[in-house]
């Protein structure tokens, strides 16, 4: 009894992104690899999730499609010379998403850049998609704050980069607090230790290794 007692501890301390997403009811666009279908349906069901998927493949075809099925508009989040990339890639595919640099919405995707988020009324948004998402770690606090907490109210969202850091643990807190998670510093007080007087520093705890 004891032992299942232990058990039934160790479950309710477990911790993992709650599945906020949907099963995809409309068809994919043509096109898609079977690997990407498999993607985008993954990151619908779970409603918040990142692809951390190489160069070369799909990524932001994945996203304008996660984008596509998501239940209400969305805002596609990308670097200043990205976005207009970015709708030419919906061009292609015979998506539809348009690019808005002052705040103008139109039912579906609207793709904008960072340094545009402010002009946007983020919460009438069903979903959210950041491009490139690790240049989260290379804002400053108050950029990376207004980025994650504009999210907060939406139930949809997606972090897309090429170039994950798996060794950099700002980065992955950064990404585990815009996904809802748990915060960055929720994350490193659980997991890590300083290393030594070094505050940028961070070592694994003994019991977060195999984690």
């Amino acid at each position: 009894m004891e032992a299942q007692a232990y058990q039934e501890l160790l479950a309710r301390k477990a911790m993992s992104a709650p599945a906020t997403g949907m099963t995809r009811t409309a068809p994919l666009t043509n096109g898609l690899f079977d690997f990407q279908q498999r993607i985008v349906d993954w990151a619908l069901s779970k409603g918040r999730a990142a692809i951390f998927a190489d160069c070369g493949l799909g990524k932001t075809f994945m996203q304008l499609e996660w984008a596509k099925h998501v239940p209400g508009d969305v805002l596609i989040l990308t670097p200043l010379a990205v976005a207009q990339q970015t709708a030419a890639e919906a061009v292609k595919f015979g998506l539809d998403a348009t690019v808005s640099r002052d705040g103008t919405v139109t039912t579906g995707t609207t793709i904008t850049n960072y340094q545009q988020l402010h002009k946007f009324d983020v919460s009438r948004f069903k979903g959210i998609v950041l491009d490139e998402s690790s240049i989260l770690k290379s804002y400053d606090g108050k950029t990376r704050t207004a980025i994650i907490d504009a999210a907060l109210t939406v139930p949809f969202r997606l972090a897309c980069t090429a170039t994950p850091a798996p060794n950099d643990h700002m980065e992955l807190g950064n990404h585990a607090e815009f996904l809802g998670a748990m915060s960055l510093v929720e994350m490193l007080s659980t997991f890590f230790v300083h290393d030594g007087g070094d505050t940028a520093k961070w070592r694994l705890k003994g019991h977060a290794v195999d984690d």
